[in-house]
């Protein structure tokens, strides 16, 4: 009953970071991009509880966001690069060497790259592709970030969020 009530406030966080997410105008040109703020709360999930309630959260969140503050396009977008996201960061976490900033920068990276594939397919055209070193870039810098906020977030947890 307790790990349900912490799923559901993890899930609930991911959601109102999300939207908080929208409400932030970044200047970068580039559509689409976002800080993937609500990535904070699956990193959280993935190392306190373990992949399957981070999948289970990150699934959640993407529907839900699209629903309410969305659309059948940014669930599409937002699904794709959040499989791909996940599916890396899982990897990366089993490799010892991969720090939670690691496997966050490398999810970063992972959500961009996957959204432009979508979007290559979208809009049929190949020229998306010359967003690729931005996108990766930014997934770099923003995974970085988030990862850092979720390292200090698990350390201060009272068993030091390490439970999966």
């Amino acid at each position: 009953m307790k790990k349900t009530a912490l799923l559901s406030m993890l899930l609930a966080f991911a959601l109102i970071l999300g939207y908080v997410e929208t409400l932030i105008p970044l200047p970068f040109g580039m559509p689409g991009m976002k800080l993937g703020l609500p990535n904070l709360a699956v990193l959280i999930t993935m190392y306190r509880f373990g992949n399957k309630e981070a999948l289970t959260v990150n699934a959640a969140r993407v529907f839900l966001s699209g629903f309410l503050f969305g659309n059948f396009s940014a669930i599409l977008y937002s699904l794709s690069g959040a499989a791909v996201s996940f599916l890396v960061m899982a990897g990366c976490k089993k490799l010892s060497f991969f720090s939670v900033t690691g496997v966050s920068a490398a999810g970063g990276i992972a959500h961009n790259c996957a959204q432009l594939l979508v979007a290559m397919l979208v809009v049929q055209t190949r020229q998306t592709i010359y967003y690729l070193p931005y996108l990766m870039a930014a997934g770099c810098v923003t995974g970085l970030c988030l990862g850092l906020v979720a390292g200090q977030v698990l350390e201060r947890l009272p068993d030091g969020g390490h439970t999966a």
